[in-house]
Formats: C-alpha cells, sequence, structure tokens
C-alpha cells in the first residue's frame, strides 16, 4: 500500500470511528449502530438523509435535508459533541439574501459543506424555475447568507473543491433536467467570486453495463491527497425495480481536476442492508460527507440511505486510493 500524503486536512481527534469486521475485506464498511440518524429525529421530519457534516470548534456541525410532513424539501443545521449523537435545530435553514427574488426557494436539499479560507460554504440543490446549484454561507452556523444561484436550471450535486484553484473557486456538478434525470455527467467549473462561472470541463461520464450505466454524479468535498483529488461519487443503475445507486472512488489532477487520472470500476459500497433498500426511495447509498483525520488516514463518510435515514460508513484514504488505482477502468 502506497503512504499517501493527506493535505490540507487537519486532526481530528474525536472522529467517529469502528474498526473494519474481521475477515472483511471491504474498501468501505458500515457502523455497526447503522443508522446513525434517523428519519424522525426532528418532531417535523419524515426523513433525514442527503446530509453534510463539519469539524467545527472541537465538535461538528452540519446541514440536514429534512423533508417534513408534508413532503417539502428543506434543510436544517445541526450540531453533535461526537459527531454520532446529534442535535437538528427543528426550525428550517433561513438565509439572508441580497435578491429577494433569489431568496424565495421553493425547496432546497442535498447540501453539502466545506470550509475555505475563513468560512463554510454551503452548497445543495435550489429550486428556482427548476432546479439548479445555491451557494452561500456562514461562519457560526447561526447566520447563513445566500448568493446568486450558481447556474441556470437544470443541475445537481454542486460540490465545491476545498481550496482555490489557480486563484478560482472550484465546484463539481451534474447538469440534469427537470425530472428524476435519466442521463447525467460529471462537469467541472470555475469562479472568481462565486457569483460568475465559467471554465466548464467534462469530467466524467457515465459507464455501460455497470453499476453506474445511467447517470453519476459528485458525492463529499474532495479530499486533497499527494496522489491527487479522492473523489467519492455515486453512480446509478436502471434495474429491472428501479434505479440502484452504489458509491465508488476516482482520483483528478490536483491543478486540473477535470483530468482522470484512476477510476474504480467496481463500487466501493452498495445498497445491502436493510435501511439501504427499504425506505422512501429503496436500493439508495448516497454519500454527502466525510470527515478525515490526516494524522491517522481515517474517513467517516455520511450517506443518505434510501432517501430515509442517515449512515455512516468508515473507510481509510490510503486503501481508497489504491482502490481507484488497481481497479481502474
Amino acid at each position: 500500500m502506497s503512504q499517501v500524503q493527506i493535505l490540507g486536512q487537519g486532526k481530528i481527534e474525536n472522529l467517529p470511528w469502528e474498526d473494519r469486521p474481521a475477515g472483511s475485506t471491504e474498501p468501505v464498511w458500515r457502523y455497526s449502530k447503522n443508522p446513525v440518524i434517523p428519519r424522525d429525529l426532528i418532531p417535523s421530519s419524515n426523513s433525514i438523509f442527503n446530509s453534510a457534516v463539519v469539524p467545527y470548534k472541537g465538535e461538528f456541525a452540519g446541514v440536514f435535508r429534512c423533508d417534513d410532513r408534508t413532503r417539502r424539501m428543506v434543510m436544517h443545521r445541526g450540531f453533535s459533541s461526537d459527531a454520532v449523537n446529534w442535535k437538528l435545530d427543528p426550525e428550517p435553514l433561513r438565509f439572508e439574501c441580497d435578491e429577494p427574488e433569489i431568496a424565495d426557494f421553493v425547496y432546497g436539499y442535498d447540501p453539502r459543506v466545506v470550509w475555505i479560507e475563513d468560512r463554510y460554504y454551503v452548497t445543495w440543490c435550489n429550486c428556482y424555475h427548476g432546479p439548479t446549484i445555491g451557494v452561500g454561507w456562514t461562519k457560526d452556523f447561526e447566520t447563513f447568507h445566500q448568493y446568486e444561484n450558481a447556474f441556470l436550471p437544470f443541475n445537481r450535486n454542486g460540490v465545491l473543491f476545498p481550496r482555490k484553484i489557480d486563484g478560482n473557486f472550484a465546484m463539481l456538478s451534474r447538469p440534469s433536467d427537470n425530472g428524476h434525470t435519466p442521463f447525467g455527467e460529471i462537469f467541472y467549473s470555475e469562479s472568481p467570486d462565486l457569483t460568475y462561472w465559467g471554465k466548464h470541463r467534462h469530467v466524467m461520464a457515465p459507464v455501460e453495463n455497470s453499476w453506474q450505466a445511467t447517470k453519476i454524479g459528485g458525492g463529499p468535498v474532495p479530499i486533497e491527497t499527494s496522489e491527487g483529488w479522492l473523489l467519492i461519487y455515486h453512480g446509478v443503475l436502471t434495474s429491472c425495480n428501479g434505479f440502484v445507486y452504489s458509491a465508488s472512488v476516482a482520483l483528478l489532477d490536483l491543478e486540473k481536476p477535470w483530468k482522470v487520472i484512476a477510476r474504480a470500476k467496481p463500487y466501493a459500497i452498495s445498497p445491502q442492508t436493510l435501511y439501504e433498500c427499504v425506505g422512501d426511495v429503496p436500493n439508495v447509498v448516497f454519500p454527502c460527507a466525510a470527515l478525515c483525520d490526516a494524522d491517522t488516514g481515517r474517513l467517516a463518510i455520511y450517506y443518505g440511505a434510501a432517501d430515509t435515514v442517515t449512515g455512516l460508513a468508515f473507510a481509510y484514504v490510503d486503501e481508497l486510493v489504491e482502490f481507484a488505482k488497481k481497479n481502474s477502468l
């Protein structure tokens, strides 16, 4: 196994962790007490899934997708001392915005959160005449500010890189349509100010006759390593019983992230447990966040399960990098 250096990450002494089960050789393994967040953690929620968490003041904070009991897709902030036991604000998250038209969005879902320079940035799927990518920021998880939408409809899975590239903010996205997209490829874009986006580059496409044959999309914030950006992403297979969402890994070039260095052919995790296979949307594993401890290379990955609850899984950065390289397409 190569000794992969993890860049731009600090030590997380209280990172949640559970060793790989005896006899297992899986690159990603599940927390034995999953789901880590149940569907009814707050009184108004029908389901809590596809959410993002980050280290915050020695503990943890996050933005959570909580579909309410009218089935409206909204986001809530939450806090935890151990990243396992969470307390969510029962009130939906509100953004301050200079443009009332932009602030008055119909729904928001599937957030990602990333620290860049001096603040936490939030991206999410935002309804503005169809799904597009909302962008906001906070410094304290108390007050949230909203920018202009990053792109025209239709787009989903906006994932910011944790540092600027060539002086610009950088984002992965998945152009789509107004329905439950029956296609999807990952693209890269840059912006000097998080308002005006360009330098669009194609990154990856689905792979025929595989777990990622229908569409793919970015997952957690990419992790910078000496081998490239480690990207955990989801892929979708259209089966005779509908969509099946799984996840795997790829390595992207550090300075030109639209260039793929390696991409694992097999999935790293797929829906196999009851809470992943049975729920509002069966057969879904959808990662949106990963906590990384640079000293040990340990990863704690948070993922939506069956669009109903939130699961936690574990991996090593070294092993995922090797998994991508040894099994590359």
